[in-house]
Formats: C-alpha cells, sequence, structure tokens
C-alpha cells in the first residue's frame, strides 16, 4: 500500500486530523467506489490490521499474511463497483475478500506441498549421495545467485513464479503490473536465465 499521509482542517486554530479518522464507515466506502485513493488508504488504515490478523490466524504465517492483505485491498480497489451498500457494511464485504484471498492462499500452500512430495518420492526411488546432496544444494546456490543478477522486475516475476507458485495472472494482480508486461519479463527473465546457466555449466 502506498504510504502517504492524509489530512483533512477542522479549522484554522486546530491540529490536523487524519482522514481515516474524521470519516464514517460509510464515507470512506463512498470515496472508494469514487475512485479517491485517500480513501482507499483510509480503508487500509482502518481495516488493514483485521485483515492482516484474520490472514495470519488461517495461515500462520506473517509474510504470507502481509501478501493477502495487499492482495485484499488491491482487490478492493479493483472491485469497488461491486459493492453495494443494501447488502452490507463495507468491513463486511472486505472481510468476505479476505476470505477468498486466504482460501487461494491456502489452496497455493497445498499445491506447493503436493509438488514437494511428488519430488521427494521421485528422489526417494534412488538412494541419494552425499555428492548427489551436494549437487542438489549447489544447484539451488547457483539459481539463486543467477536470479540476483537479473534486472528487478524480471527477478521480481520469476521469483513469483518460481517460489510464489503464481500465475501471470496471479504476478498481474500482485505487482498492478500489466499481464503483457509479466509476460514479457517472464519471458526475458527465462531466456537471460537460460543463457546465464547454460554459461555457468560450461565453466
Amino acid at each position: 500500500m502506498r504510504a502517504q499521509s492524509n489530512f483533512r482542517t477542522q479549522d484554522n486554530d486546530r491540529l490536523w486530523a487524519p482522514l481515516e479518522e474524521s470519516l464514517a464507515d460509510e464515507q470512506i466506502a463512498e470515496g472508494v467506489q469514487r475512485g479517491d485513493e485517500a480513501c482507499l488508504e483510509a480503508a487500509y488504515r482502518r481495516w488493514g490490521h483485521l485483515v492482516h490478523t484474520l490472514a495470519y490466524r488461517s495461515l500462520g504465517d506473517t509474510r504470507e499474511a502481509e501478501d493477502v492483505t495487499q492482495q485484499v485491498f488491491l482487490a478492493v480497489w479493483r472491485g469497488r463497483a461491486g459493492y453495494h451498500r443494501e447488502r452490507g457494511a463495507f468491513a463486511g464485504w472486505i472481510v468476505g475478500i479476505t476470505r477468498r484471498k486466504v482460501a487461494d492462499a491456502l489452496t497455493a500452500r497445498t499445491r506447493r506441498a503436493d509438488l514437494v512430495s511428488a519430488a521427494e518420492r521421485t528422489l526417494s526411488l534412488r538412494p541419494q549421495t552425499t555428492d548427489d546432496m551436494a549437487r542438489k544444494v549447489l544447484d539451488q546456490v547457483v539459481v539463486w545467485h543467477e536470479l540476483a543478477q537479473l534486472p528487478t522486475a524480471q527477478r521480481r516475476v520469476l521469483e513469483l513464479a518460481f517460489y510464489g507458485d503464481l500465475t501471470h495472472t496471479q504476478i498481474a494482480a500482485v505487482t498492478g503490473w500489466p499481464l503483457g508486461t509479466v509476460k514479457s519479463h517472464s519471458r526475458r527473465g527465462l531466456n537471460r536465465l537460460r543463457l546465464r546457466l547454460g554459461e555457468a555449466g560450461t565453466d
């Protein structure tokens, strides 16, 4: 969430008050629906802790909870036209989005665990020697090193794909980049990574 301070003057003789403290929930909701970024930040300040707490209770991981919190308020912003006051409070709508994002995170976690289990079953078919284990660790170090050499945008996309197990569409949602830009960074990053790893393998 972009950090900035939003203040409103009461009068010339009073200190300014933070926007989120001066608006009712309904006013924040109306502002978000109008596309007012200051109201989105006010919503984040008012309900961000609640969203993070709900996510952490389900996921048990601070980093994942932070990622979900960002995804929730991105979804609030992009889906603001889908909020209807007559169907319930704005906070309740945000909580509903939170539950869906937490469910997505749990599904992704399960998918990663399944992939790891499958890989472990494959590896367990033959005994690993000390050299095998050392080579595996070395390969991981090499990949990490080569990823770090990529341009920031390409590295970000590949890290989200490799270690976050995200699709191009999900990466676009997390980063805020157009889908075409994400695919371009992915393609260029992979090509560059293959080239660098190929060069490393010939050393």
